[in-house]
């Protein structure tokens, strides 16, 4: 479900952020039909034209399907070209897709018989029923379906083959690397031109180009795979972010901690992580005859910080926040720009509070998680609650009470939600937010946790009114997630063309000529003493040029300054966003500019 506002932000809409709704695979049985089967029909194009071929699996995705292959030659794009040329004459055939159940031995037979070592293995893995899909009178493959009954279900206008990629055999670095190619199908060739035209979108607002073309940060090979150089212009954004988001907790009465970057492996066994997390993290290193470990989380630190002083129920709910920096492992295939590092930075927080506070306290989450997300103009949200797994902790009673408050939390807010039935974690259950941003993909950012795990492997408490010691429920949220990938996602989502209040560089100041620069240069110093973020062009450039370098690098406002602007101690002002605002007394500009950032404007006030 989507929480929609009652209108389009002023920013969205000066981003021009309208999109044709596109079905998802996971909520469309007929999409999840079409791609299978067009996923069989690809193995079934590759195998007739190169014979040597071996298929190993082929599943749906959101966007499309793909199969992996085994081939004794790369695939190359003329051979794309072919493979699609082919499928179009497999689907014209109009041949049925048939469901058929075999024994195991009957399966293996045909499997040796085609020489498909790699069935076999998939096979061995499989309970019976065994079922297999046959595609015309002679191509089939081990498979549970769904699939079209018949080809001319399938829309040929409708599909396309996207690329070719390496992929190892079960995802293992130390097995066979496969022949991965990628296509996506749709039922109309609307949708297939709705699709392209978001790529063709994505790949515009891609954060990693963007990020080198606007010079906001870098990963320097150099000092290792996954880790996040913040450059000057993108550090100033950061700043700015983490700016509001303390005034925001601050403002929601929460208080801040600052924790180390490592503790004494100790501690994570006692939290659980070198149990249930250690693949995720780095290996320890040895101080003083003692093993540390960088920290995978913040919360055991936020739960030593609790215990660190007995506590009454008179003092919850506690709310601390952190933006605190955690290390993880990541495979080397798996790490892409900003949205998947080995160090990142998360807003944190979490609430120790009595059981009957949870729906308060979840309501209050959920507020100042909206506000937050609003302010960077993310506005649409897909929430799903998860409810408790087979594979669990603790009474059914606090579940039952955990899950209550979150829905009561939810209903009090008014937002639709789906339940996603045992997908809570073993140790409470949670709520997940995706945001949607201006091309209509979905991010998952933001998480509310009930735990009730480590309040229990740390033995907290709290002095009861009868003067009993009684466990804390902990709440664990992030709303960004991380600031990386947020900052990542907020790239993408404005294209780099920043709101006003965010931009890196607000105003760009361009003298005509050498004899306006100290007027310039005293423009510039009054900007920043009132906290405008000024700078001037001493490139000495053309006019037209130092306009057109303004714009390539996407800022907000450009002031152009001649000699007539400087006697009458004005600028002539444009904006990226609402073109020639024309003349502009220094004094004027100064208050707006001074305005747009208090009230965090995407422009100048009109």
């Amino acid at each position: 479900m989507t929480v929609a506002p009652p209108s389009a932000s002023p920013a969205s809409e000066a981003r021009g952020a309208t999109t044709i709704a596109l079905p998802r695979t996971s909520e469309s049985p007929e999409l999840l039909r079409i791609r299978h089967s067009m996923s069989h029909v690809l193995a079934m194009a590759v195998q007739s034209l190169f014979p040597k071929a071996q298929v190993t699996i082929g599943p749906w995705t959101e966007t499309g399907f793909y199969y992996d292959f085994d081939n004794p030659d790369p695939f190359t794009e003329a051979d794309l070209k072919a493979i699609k040329k082919e499928m179009g004459k497999i689907i014209g055939r109009r041949l049925p897709l048939e469901r058929i159940v075999v024994s195991r031995e009957e399966a293996e037979r045909r499997i040796r018989a085609q020489n498909e070592p790699y069935k076999l293995e998939i096979l061995a893995g499989l309970v019976e029923p065994i079922t297999l899909y046959t595609l015309g009178d002679g191509w089939w493959d081990l498979c549970a379906g769904p699939h079209v009954g018949n080809t001319s279900e399938l829309n040929p206008k409708a599909f396309e083959l996207e690329s070719v990629a390496g992929a190892y055999w079960r995802g293992d670095e130390t097995k066979a690397q496969l022949q991965r190619i990628y296509g996506t199908a749709w039922e109309t060739p609307d949708q297939l031109a709705e699709y392209k035209r978001r790529k063709e979108e994505a790949l515009r607002r891609d954060h990693r180009r963007l990020g080198k073309d606007l010079d906001l940060f870098s990963i320097e090979d150099e000092a290792g795979a996954g880790l996040v150089f913040w450059h000057p212009r993108g550090a100033r954004m950061r700043l700015l972010i983490e700016d509001f988001w303390r005034q925001a907790h601050f403002d929601d009465s929460y208080e801040l901690l600052y924790t180390p970057h490592v503790a004494d492996i100790s501690l994570w066994k006692t939290s659980g992580h070198l149990d249930f997390y250690s693949e995720s993290m780095f290996g320890p290193m040895q101080v003083d005859e003692r093993q540390y470990q960088l920290k995978p989380m913040n919360c055991p630190f936020h739960v030593l910080t609790y215990a660190n002083t007995l506590r009454s129920y008179r003092e919850l709910p506690i709310r601390w926040a952190e933006l605190g920096t955690v290390y993880r492992y990541e495979r080397p295939g798996v790490m892409h720009g900003l949205m998947r590092v080995r160090g990142f930075t998360q807003d944190d927080a979490h609430v120790f509070c009595l059981p009957d506070q949870i729906g308060d306290e979840i309501l209050r989450v959920l507020n100042l998680t909206e506000r937050i997300l609003s302010t960077f103009d993310f506005r649409n949200y897909e929430i799903n609650l998860s409810t408790r797994p087979e594979k669990s902790i603790g009474d059914d009673d606090v579940w039952d009470l955990a899950t209550r408050g979150l829905v009561e939390a939810l209903e009090r807010k008014g937002w639709a939600y789906k339940i996603d039935e045992g997908g809570g974690a073993f140790y409470g259950p949670k709520i997940d937010l995706k945001i949607e941003d201006a091309i209509g993909r979905m991010w998952q950012c933001s998480t509310i946790q009930l735990d009730f795990n480590l309040p229990e492997r740390f033995d907290l408490h709290y002095v009861a009114a009868d003067g009993s010691r009684q466990r804390p429920i902990m709440i664990h949220r992030a709303i960004f997630g991380s600031l990386e990938r947020f900052f990542g996602i907020m790239i993408e989502n404005y294209a780099g063309d920043f709101p006003l209040w965010l931009a890196p560089e607000q105003i760009r100041l361009l003298p005509v000529t050498d004899e306006v620069r100290a007027y310039a240069d005293d423009l510039q110093a009054q900007l920043r003493a009132a906290g405008v973020r000024a700078t001037v062009d001493s490139s000495g450039d053309r006019l037209g040029k130092m306009i057109r370098q303004g714009e390539q690098q996407k800022i907000p406002l450009l002031a152009v300054i001649g000699a007539q602007e400087a006697a009458a101690g004005s600028v002539s002002l444009r904006s990226r966003r609402d073109g020639d605002l024309g003349s502009l007394p220094v004094a004027t500009l100064i208050t707006a500019a001074c305005t747009a950032n208090a009230q965090r404007l995407a422009t100048l006030p009109q």
